[in-house]
This record gives C-alpha cells, sequence and structure tokens, in this order.
C-alpha cells in the first residue's frame, strides 16, 4: 500500500482553488482503511468534531455514550448544567462505565469493581482502598476531553491542542443569523447506518447537481440554480440559493408549511442554505427549519449517520404542530431513502483498484470541493503523512 498512499499524496497536492482548474479527490481516500487510518489523526484528532444540538443534554446527569473514532465518549451536563465529555474508561483498570445509548443518571459507576464518579467527573468511591491505605481521588477522575457549544451546536475535541471554538468557526454566527440557531429547538433526531464512506454522505448533502437525477419527482422542482458560494473566514462553507415552494415539505405536502422564523428577511425566507462544517457536520436552513446530519466513519466504506430536525421555538407552540412536523421529518427520511442507493452505487465504483480523480462544478459543488481543499491541505500538513512520501 506504500506505493499507492505516495501517489494519494502526489495527488492531493493537486486539489487546491481555484474549482474550476482543480481535480476531485482521489478515489482511494473513500475506500482504503489506510486512508482512514491518517484521517484520524490528521482530520478528527486536529478538528472540532460536531456532535449535535445542544438540547440532547437539558438537566443535569442527561447522558449520550458513543463511540468517537475509536473512542468511547460521555457527553453529559454536571450538576451546574455545564456540558462535560469525558473519555469513558474508568481509572481503575479501564473498564467501560456506560454501554452505548443515551439516558440520566446521578453518577456513573464501574460495572466491573464499582468506581463511582459524580457528573463533575471527580472520583466519588473506590471499595475497599480506604482499608488498604489512602488513595488520592483527586487524581484519578474521569479523563476530560475539550467540549465547546455556538449557536446552539456542539463539538467535542479528541485533543487538547485546538484553537478556540469561535477561531475555529470565524464568522460562522454573523453569517448564520437570520435562522437564529440559538433559539432553535431540535423535533426529532435519527440514527441510521450507510454503506459509503463518511465523505460521500456529506459530499451529497451539499451539492446541487444530483437533484433532477436523484430527487426528480420529490424534491428538485423546487430548487433553482443557486448563488456562488460564500466567502467565509471559519472552516466551514456555505452556499444559498433561491427556491421556488418550501424544501422543507416534499412537493406533495405544502400545505403543511408551519410559520416562519420570526423577522426572517424575504430574500433569506425564499431560499435555502446549505453550510457544511468541517469535517463532519452539515445542515441546511430554510424559513421555517433546519436539519443536520453528523457523519462518522465506522470504517472506510460504512458510515454511522445522526439526523436531526430542529425548527423555531415558537413552532412547538401551535396546536396542530405535531401533525405539521411529521410532514417535515417524512421529507427528511425520503430525501435519505433516495440518496441511500445512490450513494452505495458510487461507493462500489469508489472500491474499484483505480486512483482516478474528477472534476467539481464550480456553480454545484462549491462546498464540496471546498471540502476537498481543507482536506487536502489537513492531510498534507500531518506528519503522519511525512512517512509515505
Amino acid at each position: 500500500m506504500g506505493n499507492e498512499l505516495n501517489q494519494f499524496h502526489e495527488q492531493l497536492k493537486n486539489v487546491h482553488p481555484p474549482i474550476a482548474s482543480s481535480p476531485s479527490l482521489p478515489s482511494i481516500s473513500y475506500s482504503a482503511p489506510e486512508v482512514l487510518e491518517l484521517e484520524k489523526q490528521a482530520i478528527f484528532k486536529k478538528s472540532w468534531i460536531g456532535i449535535g444540538r445542544a438540547d440532547q443534554w437539558t438537566k443535569a446527569g442527561d447522558y449520550s455514550s458513543r463511540t468517537i473514532i475509536d473512542i468511547p465518549v460521555i457527553i453529559t451536563r454536571d450538576e451546574t448544567l455545564q456540558l462535560k465529555a469525558y473519555v469513558n474508561s474508568c481509572r481503575h483498570r479501564g473498564a467501560r462505565l456506560l454501554e452505548s445509548g443515551e439516558g440520566r443518571c446521578k453518577t456513573f459507576s464501574c460495572p466491573f469493581h464499582r468506581w463511582t464518579y459524580q457528573l463533575n467527573g471527580s472520583l466519588l468511591q473506590a471499595p475497599e482502598f480506604a482499608k488498604d491505605g489512602p488513595l488520592n481521588k483527586a487524581y484519578y477522575g474521569l479523563l476530560e476531553l475539550p467540549i465547546a457549544e455556538q449557536d446552539g451546536f456542539v463539538f467535542i475535541g479528541l485533543s487538547n491542542d485546538l484553537p478556540p471554538l469561535s477561531e475555529w468557526l470565524g464568522d460562522f454566527s454573523e453569517l448564520h443569523a437570520p435562522w437564529n440557531f440559538p433559539k432553535m429547538r431540535s423535533y426529532k433526531r435519527h440514527l441510521f447506518t450507510v454503506k459509503c464512506n463518511w465523505k460521500a454522505f456529506l459530499d451529497v448533502f451539499n451539492e446541487y447537481y444530483h437533484l433532477p437525477f436523484v430527487h426528480p419527482d420529490s424534491l428538485d422542482s423546487m430548487y433553482l440554480p443557486p448563488e456562488p458560494a460564500d466567502q467565509v473566514t471559519g472552516q466551514y462553507a456555505s452556499q444559498f440559493g433561491r427556491t421556488d415552494g418550501n424544501p422543507s415539505l416534499l412537493e406533495d405536502t405544502q400545505e403543511f408549511a408551519l410559520p416562519p422564523i420570526p423577522e426572517i428577511s424575504d430574500r433569506t425566507a425564499n431560499g435555502t442554505r446549505y453550510s457544511w462544517l468541517f469535517p463532519n457536520m452539515t445542515f441546511a436552513a430554510n424559513k421555517d427549519a433546519a436539519w443536520m446530519y453528523e457523519a462518522l466513519p465506522i470504517d472506510s466504506q460504512n458510515s454511522e449517520i445522526a439526523l436531526t430536525l430542529c425548527l423555531p421555538e415558537a413552532s412547538f407552540e401551535l396546536e396542530d404542530f405535531e401533525e405539521r412536523a411529521q410532514y417535515y421529518f417524512k421529507r427528511l427520511i425520503a430525501a435519505v431513502e433516495e440518496d441511500i442507493p445512490a450513494l452505495e452505487n458510487q461507493q462500489a465504483g469508489l472500491n474499484a483498484p483505480i486512483s482516478q480523480q474528477g472534476r467539481y462544478h464550480e456553480l454545484l459543488e462549491p462546498n464540496v470541493s471546498g471540502f476537498a481543499f481543507w482536506y487536502s491541505t489537513m492531510m498534507q500538513q500531518t506528519a503522519g503523512m511525512q512517512n509515505y512520501r
């Protein structure tokens, strides 16, 4: 695989602006386990990783237990309602404290030897150790990971060597101010897996090119040609496009539309903004809703996806809210069900023993190319890549 990785590195050097002359990422970046191992070091351990919306955890002790890039993690709120992230591993001999899933608890207790931790990560008790001499409980607290929130989005770090989240996101808050994301509420969250590389799933969500071919009877007629990509300062890409109708709903359920976001401008209300927060979170924002995805690799050819539908707080107060909102979620599931066969077919092609590069369309795929340029830079900067030159 050494020669293939050397070629991969050489090909990455050509992935850079301008879009019109740049090749796409090599197919090996979507298929090879060795490339995923490089990504873990070059991308995921050097980035703020999107893990959802802050209202997934509202009360003290609300938790999610999941694996993020090989690391078992607990996300929770402590007694002061501060978001916390811990390595899901007992400081005694490493057993997992919690199985994967969601819940609420008052403490974290190891099922192996009952070392027990408070929500702030401090060691509360270690059975029998008092009889065997003093134990420095302050030293044996849970290992904490960086976690931060901005505009209601939550991000975790797998390294302490990260810039502040506000610096990482740059002008993100200003560009997305019209949607008032801090006031959005999560309606439903859906987890599923797809037999494709994690980048491929995010690619398809961020491009207009496939709409008439994959969604001809459900969504395509509502999307007008998009505007050029926005010039942004953070680690993300964004593109706005005008719409005819409401793409938050399927073409045949438009009558169930919810009220628009208060004070949204006419221009913003008549379009959709698609944004990709590098590396793994993306969303679309309309006049009355936003829907977001987080994509993480299971392996190089399989991905874990989380879909969350967000709606303005005022919509939840409507008498017929539940009836209307279900049509919004139905639209999201329908779109995913149309995308998945296309993605799995694409993955079969990417798995071919070749390392070719394609092209990006300047108007229809700028978010995809924006990520590719960022990815190429990050992968070339990693120290691990030096071994394959």
